[in-house]
């Protein structure tokens, strides 16, 4: 009788065990996508930063392309709401596909606004200007690097989160949804470059 006992609390003991492993490891895989957006977080505040110097150096120029530098600006406005609106919860995912949807936006306008400075050799050589093309630049290329870490943790998170047995933790426990991020929903960006050596 005694042994069954013993039995029972050391099986019982060792499901608590097992299942506390399972539910600290969705913790801790959650915490890594939470942390993986904030740094896509960071980076999306520093490329918002920047743009208004970035408007104010090509106004100077740019006197007759008052509607791209609106667009440079509106584009900037939604994108910095949305980022509010998702206020760093990564399983809201209609807050994450707008987000994604304005920064596209926004990515557009000042790619306009880049393609149109071309055609202002003052601004171009501009040494703010320059600058400013830079660190955009740069916070560019961050963001792509920070959105590609969160997407891998998503991608992680979610893997494990919807495997048996752990897909039973984290339905009892309600661990929500991550959403992957996406930026570059132009569909222009989708399609293949086509290279002709003719």
């Amino acid at each position: 009788m005694w042994i069954v006992i013993v039995g029972l609390l050391v099986l019982i003991v060792v499901i608590a065990i097992w299942v506390a492993g399972i539910y600290n490891k969705l913790v801790q895989l959650r915490e890594r996508v939470a942390n993986a957006f904030s740094q896509i977080d960071v980076q999306l505040e520093r490329r918002h930063d920047l743009i208004p110097n970035l408007v104010e150096v090509a106004k100077k120029f740019m006197a007759h392309e008052k509607e791209t530098l609106e667009g440079v600006v509106n584009a900037r406005a939604a994108a910095t709401q949305a980022r509010i609106e998702v206020n760093g919860d990564p399983s809201n995912a209609a807050a994450l596909q707008k987000l994604g949807s304005a920064e596209a936006s926004l990515g557009g306008a000042l790619g306009r606004l880049l393609a149109v400075s071309e055609s202002y050799p003052d601004l171009k050589s501009d040494v703010n200007m320059q600058q400013l093309s830079e660190e955009l630049t740069t916070t560019e290329n961050k963001i792509a690097f920070a959105r590609q870490s969160y997407n891998d943790q998503v991608t992680n998170y979610q893997t494990y989160k919807t495997t048996v047995p752990p897909v039973f933790i984290a339905n009892t426990f309600g661990f929500a949804d991550a959403t992957y991020l996406d930026l570059d929903d132009a569909p222009e960006k989708r399609e293949n470059v086509e290279v002709n050596f003719d």
